[in-house]
């Protein structure tokens, strides 16, 4: 019988470590390929580019532990790119989209797209917890929605053309590095570190984080022990949507130039890195820790990939493969546990 029972758990085990060997086994090929590739540039390179992401997937793997889905993600990143970089523009600059704006603080355009996301966000709650529509259904017309809306108001307002000419300010605080012992540090993975540590503060110190893996887990359960699954899922909503527009924020700062498209996929990358890091689809289960390992490891072989000069088609494949490798791990673990 033990025997039996050390087989299972050895199963298990490697049934958990899959994604992590097929990731690992195919970044040992890049390097194997491209040795210089395994640098401290380019590893911060790497962290600079996933950053916005970790952001992102915090979020969404608050929804996904409450067993919903949210695939507007992505728009709402573009959404919130655009409110800021069009409010935040430097006073010089000589196509400024609206000259009689003055040089605002950075925080006043965050926080109304902060607003904004919310607002988006909370919708989609509400049309999940209270009218029962599917999670994915429900965010893909938000998706849809939130888009066209973006779009009709970027053209009227550019005719097309990028957003750039962002303030000096604006640009530093998401383009700004210091060094430590010789080695550069980008701001923005300090963001990320500390909306990670935020993170964890919620899921693991607070009521709210106990509700969410007990929403998660077993709503039934949850609402017989005085849970308002409801309340709960409203405010993950709105945590998520504040998160997305600070992602929408620091992205269009690092890239300096923004268009309607912008965002446009990244609710997938979301969700794949959360899978990879052990975040179950079906709700109340998750770490921290794995979200963030699941990410960098999907940022390393994108950024590995187009680092050896790989089609962007290919690249392409090779992320829709893992994405779908990872979720059917994680189908397969569910079923091992019923």
């Amino acid at each position: 019988m033990n025997k039996e029972l050390n087989v299972r758990a050895v199963k298990q085990k490697l049934l958990n470590s899959t994604i992590y060997i097929v990731l690992v086994v195919l970044l040992l090929v890049i390097i194997a390929i491209e040795p210089k590739f395994l640098s401290i540039r380019n590893f911060t390179f790497i962290l600079q580019q996933a950053a916005p992401r970790i952001v992102l997937a915090l979020a969404s793997a608050s929804i996904c532990i409450i067993g919903g889905r949210d695939m507007s993600t992505g728009r709402q990143i573009g959404l919130s790119a655009i409110i800021c970089s069009v409010l935040l523009q430097a006073s010089d600059y000589s196509i400024k989209l609206y000259p009689n704006i003055p040089c605002l603080p950075l925080l006043l355009p965050l926080l109304i797209s902060m607003v904004f996301c919310a607002v988006c966000s909370m919708i989609n709650s509400l049309l999940v917890s209270k009218l029962r529509m599917i999670p994915m259904i429900a965010s893909l017309g938000m998706q849809m929605a939130i888009y066209g809306a973006m779009s009709v108001y970027y053209d009227d307002l550019t005719g097309g053309t990028p957003i750039s000419g962002l303030d000096k300010s604006y640009t530093k605080f998401c383009q700004g590095e210091f060094y430590l012992g010789g080695v550069r540090v980008p701001y923005i993975v300090i963001y990320a570190v500390l909306v990670a540590l935020f993170y964890w503060f919620v899921w693991n110190r607070t009521k709210l984080g106990r509700n969410m893996f007990a929403c998660g887990g077993n709503p039934e359960a949850a609402t017989v022990s005085g849970v308002s699954v409801v309340k709960t899922s409203l405010m993950v909503y709105l945590m998520a949507g504040c998160t997305y527009a600070f992602a929408g924020f620091l992205e269009a700062g690092r890239i300096a130039s923004i268009t309607n498209e912008m965002g446009n996929g990244y609710e997938l990358d979301a969700i794949a890195g959360c899978v990879i890091g052990g975040v179950s689809l079906r709700g109340g289960i998750g770490t921290i820790r794995g979200v963030l390992v699941g990410v960098m490891l999907l940022q390393v072989i994108n950024y590995g990939l187009v680092y050896l000069g790989v089609n962007i088609y290919y690249t392409n494949l090779a992320r829709g493969l893992i994405m779908l490798f990872a979720v059917a791990i994680d189908i397969q673990k569910n079923i091992k546990k019923k």
